[in-house]
């Protein structure tokens, strides 16, 4: 490289460093806009966007050799936390139990109180319609049995997503 170019290169180093502060700092304002203290989901917001630019920049032409490697297991970690938050694997019995028993087995639906004249309260409507009557037994069981597999499941999920992030965080750099 020449010397003039080096010296241009050197003279708009600052002013190309500062624009992409200004470009990051812009960025960010919606994830800021959106961001709220009470509640950890924001801050898995947060983290998910740095993420997701970092995967980004991996991706680009700008990093060193082997760069989208590390983006791929940055993306795949950002999906099973997407999975993971969304309750994704938490939720997978009634999956089940609507493709057996039908869509509305776990909708909800009120009905009176016997015993307290003007009260309610709701259950699933397989607890209280007439339709599941001779298969409400078998719904309980299975929804029970589905609930604990599901719920399992997704903390397997969650825990696997942390020790992901613990075992390539500190490889994800270029």
């Amino acid at each position: 490289m020449s010397n003039l170019k080096k010296l241009w290169r050197n003279i708009n180093y600052w002013p190309r460093r500062k624009w992409r502060q200004i470009k990051n700092v812009i960025s960010w304002i919606p994830v800021v806009w959106k961001q709220f203290d009470f509640d950890y989901s924001y801050s898995l917001e947060v983290f998910k966007y740095q993420l997701s630019k970092q995967a980004k920049f991996m991706e680009s032409d700008k990093p060193l050799v082997g760069a989208k490697g590390r983006a791929e297991k940055i993306r795949m970690v950002i999906r099973l936390m997407d999975k993971v938050y969304d309750e994704g694997y938490a939720c997978e019995y009634q999956d089940k139990l609507k493709k057996i028993y039908g869509d509305d087995v776990l909708d909800m639906k009120f009905f009176d109180i016997p015993d307290r004249p003007g009260y309610s309260t709701m259950g699933w409507k397989f607890e209280v319609d007439d339709k599941y009557e001779s298969q409400k037994d078998e719904i309980r069981k299975n929804h029970d049995k589905w609930f604990k597999e599901s719920h399992e499941k997704q903390e397997r999920a969650h825990k696997l997503l942390w020790k992901l992030i613990e075992f390539y965080i500190r490889g994800w750099w270029d």
